[in-house]
């Protein structure tokens, strides 16, 4: 009977330091279910574009996974099983949106858009499916850690909220009806037009038109190689929901860094000028697409929805890790220093 008893015991110890050990896989698939079930059941939902399709949750997994897996917190078994009723709920919600099955829920969502004077509907039905996402993590990482959970993995659930608020802008005031937003768009184009009449004057010939390039108020008439396309430029195209993005993400980043506050300062001023820059390639190199490649919208298109998304993930993936790798050595410098 003592030997049963201390071999029952063993073995519940045995399940619970597994549990410790691999938190942080378990705990990453359990909040990237989800996402992982809608990619299962609509793949063709997952566009890599600004605004249209489920393509930033791919990047929320990213986030999740790099702040999760490897995590060495422990956590209680127990707190896995309100966990597992609260994924099946947010489950329940995208099956119940899913356009192939028509329970009729997403329906009710867009009726109840002209309710609330929602100006575009897709960005309506999108944005709650970043809120339920947003909602179904928070909730998670407050189960699981308490209030240390918004310290331990905040990015994924930042930029859930985040894509959700830029969405939000753009359902009640797309276009240029957020004047603030819009500011800085004519600034934009006026640098696209200098530095596109530069390269055709000094490097390549971009078009046979005197008037290669016009930048007038958020307008941009471009005559390229193979016709002229005029272009309407509204704030979402200018990159500022990618600044804003970059702004929640940073500031988290910097503010889990143990580092002096003018470096922190100092690191996100440098990502903000580099996100700026960032912005103003991907419009210069929508510009240049237009003149040299093709000035048919419908060729033109595909290019402009994936063009920001290849450009400042990557960007903003290589900054965080060089600011890591430069505070590495300044720590190992220090260390030298101090011996």
């Amino acid at each position: 009977m003592f030997n049963k008893k201390k071999s029952f015991s063993s073995n519940r110890k045995t399940d619970l330091t597994i549990v410790g050990n691999n938190s942080g896989i378990v705990v990453t698939l359990l909040l990237i279910a989800p996402i992982i079930f809608t990619m299962i059941v609509s793949p063709e939902t997952f566009l890599l574009s600004w605004n249209a399709g489920r393509g930033d949750f791919l990047f929320v997994i990213a986030l999740i996974a790099a702040e999760l897996i490897g995590s060495k917190q422990k956590i209680d078994s127990k707190k896995l099983y309100p966990i597992i009723g609260l994924l099946s709920v947010t489950i329940g919600y995208f099956i119940a949106t899913e356009d192939k099955i028509q329970l009729g829920l997403k329906e009710s969502i867009i009726d109840a858009a002209s309710i609330y004077n929602v100006q575009i509907k897709e960005s309506w039905t999108l944005m709650w499916d970043f809120i339920v996402m947003a909602v179904y993590v928070g909730i998670c990482l407050t189960l699981l850690y308490g209030k240390k959970g918004y310290k331990i993995a905040p990015a994924g659930l930042l930029f859930l909220a985040g894509i959700a608020v830029i969405l939000s802008l753009d359902a009640f005031f797309p276009r240029d009806t957020l004047g603030p937003l819009q500011y800085i768009v004519p600034i934009y184009l006026q640098v696209d037009q200098g530095i596109i009449r530069f390269i055709d004057s000094s490097i390549m010939d971009l078009g046979p038109d005197s008037k290669l390039v016009t930048a007038r108020d958020n307008s941009l008439t471009l005559n390229g190689l193979h016709g002229s396309i005029l272009l309407t430029v509204f704030w979402p195209s200018a990159g500022v929901h990618s600044m804003i993005i970059y702004s929640l993400l940073m500031l988290i980043f910097l503010l889990k860094m143990e580092i002096p506050m003018k470096r922190k300062v100092g690191y996100f001023l440098i990502g903000t000028i580099g996100t700026a820059a960032v912005n103003l390639v991907r419009i210069i190199s929508l510009s240049l697409f237009a003149l040299i490649v093709s000035a048919d919208y419908i060729v033109w298109q595909p290019f402009h929805s994936i063009a920001g998304v290849i450009m400042f993930i990557p960007w903003l993936f290589i900054y965080v890790y060089s600011v890591i790798c430069l505070e590495k050595r300044l720590a190992q410098k220090l260390q030298v220093l101090q011996k």
